[in-house]
């Protein structure tokens, strides 16, 4: 049901919405996914050689790379998203972060955009994987939120919901620590068009 919602939201053909565990709901950002955000180019352009991005989504961020001369991938479970990414330009693959990943051990940067620092609902363990992926020198970007906590949501939209699962927040003042006990050292943090992202390189 998560990936009917999503695909559906991609599609333009539903209203879908984040719900909380405490009621609160706000709209799926699909159209800011889709077109693009305040502050992508600052992130863009904090990328250097080869970029993996991680749940790419429709691209929007694989494809401008792409269109900036740097080889990028994208990865994403949802099947329409990576169609949308190919038909784009962009070059995307249906894979989930913990699975085989071409190139892990030689990307010199890893995008973790749009809250993607999520993904799994425990930072510590994605950015372990995240270290995997690396290069020597190579660094990780990655999009932070206003605090650190973790919490289950599902996507609704009327009488449809999918099922809940957990998705984590990470602040500027606890990615240090995650970082940490990844492997990797924070190298420094930086707000754009208020949104906030660190940069991680693997620890000497």
């Amino acid at each position: 049901m998560i990936g009917r919602l999503y695909e559906g939201s991609l599609r333009g053909s539903g209203d879908v919405e984040i719900e909380h565990e405490d009621g609160r709901t706000e709209r799926l950002p699909v159209d800011q996914w889709r077109y693009g955000r305040p502050g992508d180019g600052a992130l863009l352009n904090r990328c250097d050689g080869p970029t993996l991005d991680i749940g790419s989504g429709p691209g929007r961020l694989t494809v401008a790379l792409a269109e900036r001369g740097l080889p990028a991938l994208g990865i994403d479970v949802t099947p329409y998203a990576v169609e949308m990414t190919r038909a784009a330009g962009g070059l995307a693959l249906l894979r989930d972060v913990f699975d085989r990943i071409p190139g892990a051990g030689r990307w010199e940067t890893v995008l973790l955009a749009d809250g993607n620092i999520g993904i799994g609902g425990d930072p510590a363990v994605l950015l372990r994987r995240v270290a995997t992926l690396l290069g020597r020198p190579g660094r990780a970007i990655v999009e932070l939120g206003e605090a650190t906590h973790t919490e289950r949501i599902r996507l609704r939209e009327g009488r449809q919901a999918s099922e809940w699962f957990r998705w984590s927040h990470v602040g500027a003042d606890t990615i240090g620590e995650y970082a940490g006990a990844a492997g990797l050292g924070l190298t420094g943090t930086w707000t754009e068009a208020s949104r906030w992202f660190a940069e991680l390189t693997l620890a000497a």
